[in-house]
């Protein structure tokens, strides 16, 4: 590895071995945002903690429905091999970080990345906008299941009673404004353990009341055949690939890895193995456990399956009560992580790095803004309660770039792989299929978004 200085801020290391030459300025002084919110204090537990609550999420309350579209042999199969690719991406975007960190330039966002490694084009048009909207989409989602979550245990204990969603939501608002206080991504490291066992506790719960209810007196009849036309069953295909693919998403790996205390080689890989293991405990358990009970009739959230036609409880109150709990604080978790994209923006943007992280001239621009920030999303949560169909088209046309491509397209063009070996045509096939996958899986979304378009209504009591 040899060094060729061309100026007196730029330096190209190149290695001799591989063939390529990579381009970095001299490490520029840490603006606000990576020194404030992406403060690098963090171990490897603490990495699997945000890992976990970043992906192990309510959205795998939908894995029995995928199944209805996959049946058996495909809902195992993808979500087995889904989880295989997504470990193997991540893994490979540490290893570029790590790589980058080695020669003194650590990138602490995937903006940085696309930088780095695509060009300032793509980080500043593409990347950086779609990690954005995912980021926010998720910000704007965690009221809106919260609410959801709060609004079934009030209508539990109170089936006449007049409060309505919107109400409900912007209560978890009000929580998440709290959470959103929070200096840094590692001062969230205890809220994300708490997280970790929260999501064990409510996928054990889950699979607890589908396998109860299979073997009650009320159990439903269950048939595993995939309903539709031939044109439905192909659609359903691709929305079930979407809806597993998207609930291994994350988005934020660089900005996870950030978090992490110098030096970082080997340490991403163990927090990773922390975040499967929890996935692998929890995700196989609820699916197979859910579509077994209810087989074609899974619901979109396995809960629906809990209640009977006549909307009667199957299981008891106490039941419902402690797993929408578990839920619900588990969810306000998860919405203060995608948080810190958007804080760290705002930081970078109006915050001063010679100024202290708790100066007046720092605290007050990062209160306002991110008190801004989750007041528009609990509004825009409330007007628009069928936004998980929007974040089904955002999780097609963002998570798999940028879970499924781009970290295949880092890594081939850093280390450029011989096409003589078997890692460059992996990262290609993987590459090019997710590519597919975008396109009919956004088709698919578009779909389902004009199928539903009739019941949409603003600020709908849901």
């Amino acid at each position: 590895m040899g060094n060729v200085t061309r100026s007196s801020s730029e330096v190209y290391t190149s290695d001799s071995e591989k063939g390529f030459a990579i381009n970095h300025s001299t490490p520029p002084e840490l603006d606000a945002g990576a020194k404030f919110v992406l403060v690098s204090r963090g171990s490897w537990l603490h990495c699997g903690y945000h890992l976990t609550t970043s992906i192990v999420a309510p959205v795998l309350l939908t894995l029995p429905f995928s199944f209805t579209l996959l049946g058996w042999v495909g809902g195992v199969l993808w979500l087995t091999l889904a989880a295989v690719i997504t470990f193997y991406s991540y893994n490979l975007l540490s290893v570029v970080l790590e790589y980058h960190a080695q020669l003194g330039r650590r990138q602490f966002r995937f903006r940085d990345m696309a930088k780095d490694i695509l060009g300032p084009g793509w980080a500043k048009y593409y990347v950086g906008p779609l990690q954005f909207a995912i980021c926010f989409g998720t910000v704007i989602g965690g009221p809106l299941v919260g609410g959801k979550c709060l609004k079934l245990i009030y209508y539990l204990y109170n089936p006449e009673g007049s409060m309505k969603l919107y109400q409900f939501i912007t209560i978890c608002g009000v929580i998440t404004l709290i959470l959103a206080q929070l200096p840094s991504f590692h001062s969230l490291r205890h809220v994300n353990m708490i997280s970790l066992i929260l999501s064990v506790l409510y996928a054990t719960c889950l699979t607890i009341g589908s396998i109860y209810i299979g073997h009650s007196k009320d159990a439903p009849p269950r048939h595993y055949s995939v309903r539709g036309s031939d044109a439905d069953q192909l659609f359903g295909v691709f929305n079930g690939i979407s809806i597993i693919a998207t609930t291994y998403a994350s988005g934020i790996i660089p900005e996870i890895q950030a978090t992490l205390a110098a030096p970082v080689k080997g340490k991403m890989l163990k927090g990773l193995c922390v975040c499967y293991s929890v996935i692998a405990t929890t995700y196989f358990s609820v699916a197979i456990s859910g579509y077994w009970a209810f087989g074609n009739d899974s619901e979109a959230s396995v809960l629906s399956n809990f209640f009977s036609p006549a909307k009667k409880p199957l299981l008891p109150k106490w039941f419902f009560l402690m797993t929408n709990i578990f839920i619900l604080l588990q969810v306000m978790a998860l919405t203060a992580v995608y948080l810190q994209p958007t804080n760290e923006i705002f930081e970078a943007t109006f915050g001063d790095p010679k100024m202290g992280q708790f100066s007046m001239r720092n605290v007050v621009p990062r209160v306002v803004l991110r008190s801004v920030a989750v007041a528009a999303a609990t509004v825009l949560a409330a007007m628009l309660p069928f936004f998980p169909d929007i974040m089904a088209l955002f999780g097609a046309f963002g998570c798999i770039p940028l879970d499924f491509i781009l970290p295949m397209v880092f890594y081939n063009m850093t280390f450029k792989p011989s096409k003589n070996t078997i890692i460059f045509w992996v990262n290609t096939l993987i590459a090019g299929a997710s590519s597919i996958l975008v396109v009919i899986g956004g088709i698919a979304s578009i779909r389902q978004i004009v199928l539903d378009a009739k019941t949409y209504n603003l600020f709908a009591d849901l």
